[in-house]
């Protein structure tokens, strides 16, 4: 199997590291602490690899629907989460979770999604570029707003781990890129299979080692992730609609509204002062449940623009 067959199966991997993990945990809790926070670093470093001067250009010359991505991500994701923590009676360390879901940028995932899904697979990566790069200030700000109702947030300690997993390694993978690029061509293959076997890793290691509270509250969380990305996705891709954009805009819209970075959610869940390991739960099922929804909405996505080109 070559890396690009591997990194488009990136749905089933995790689907499979989820169920293995709920079945036998210690395949996967060894995967834990530093080596989560590299995980992420290691995603982190590939999207900065991937970038060039052009991505960002596209942004000046096409700033609508970047605007338009960017500004959905951070109002419906925080608020949907919000009121799914409410409403359906989440226990605070799960409720925070969700927000902290919901309050992260889009996550890589979606530009292969958007690949699969005959999407714009440019907007796609210059929109997950700049909703991280603002999520550096937003993420922990919103978290401390609509989550200090459950527990104390540190709204200084998660800006200093966001900046710490975030931007210090897409920074140092658009250095590399820039200053050594015969280095960077020969690394940037790599790294999306390894940044799908760190998304894999980082999902199935919270999710075995809270195996026994998933069995217990795992329908309402199972519940609550999908309606939340289920919202995600349908929102974003009305939104586009309801203001002219076309079909290809509306498709990378939803995906990236739809698509969280939530190994960024699980990291910061486990790091960032939350008392309760349970915090990063929410991240763990998240990942399953948008890959999942993403990957069907794609394949249904890619259908459509087959069979258009044939009529």
């Amino acid at each position: 199997m070559n890396s690009e067959r591997f990194t488009l199966l990136f749905p089933l991997w995790t689907l499979m590291g989820a169920l293995l993990a709920l079945l036998y945990p210690p395949l996967f809790t060894w995967f834990r602490g530093d080596l989560i926070t590299l995980g992420l670093g290691v995603i982190m470093l590939g999207m900065g690899l991937g970038l060039t001067p052009q991505d960002f250009g596209r942004v000046g010359q096409r700033p609508r629907p970047v605007v338009i991505g960017v500004v959905a991500q951070f109002i419906v994701m925080p608020s949907v989460a919000a009121l799914l923590a409410f409403a359906l009676h989440l226990s605070p360390p799960l409720a925070v979770g969700l927000i902290l879901v919901g309050c992260c940028p889009g996550g890589t995932a979606s530009n292969v999604v958007a690949l699969i899904g005959r999407a714009d697979v440019a907007l796609s990566v210059v929109m997950t570029t700049v909703s991280t790069l603002v999520a550096v200030v937003l993420t922990p700000q919103l978290t401390a707003l609509l989550a200090s109702q459950y527990v104390p947030i540190d709204g200084g300690l998660l800006l200093i781990k966001v900046l710490q997993v975030v931007l210090f390694p897409l920074t140092l993978g658009v250095l590399l890129k820039q200053g050594m690029p015969r280095l960077a061509s020969r690394v940037e293959p790599v790294m999306a299979p390894l940044a799908v076997l760190a998304i894999v890793m980082i999902v199935a290691s919270i999710v075995g080692s809270q195996a026994t509270v998933l069995q217990q509250q795992g329908p309402r969380l199972f519940l609550a992730c999908v309606l939340l990305h289920g919202a995600g996705f349908l929102l974003g891709w009305l939104v586009p609609r309801l203001v002219g954009e076309g079909v290809l805009v509306q498709r990378t819209i939803s995906i990236e509204v739809g698509m969280q970075n939530s190994g960024l959610a699980v990291v910061l869940a486990r790091s960032g002062g939350f008392s309760s390991p349970i915090t990063a739960l929410p991240g763990a099922i998240s990942a399953v449940i948008h890959c999942l929804i993403g990957s069907a909405l794609a394949a249904l996505w890619r259908r459509q623009s087959r069979q258009q080109r044939r009529v």
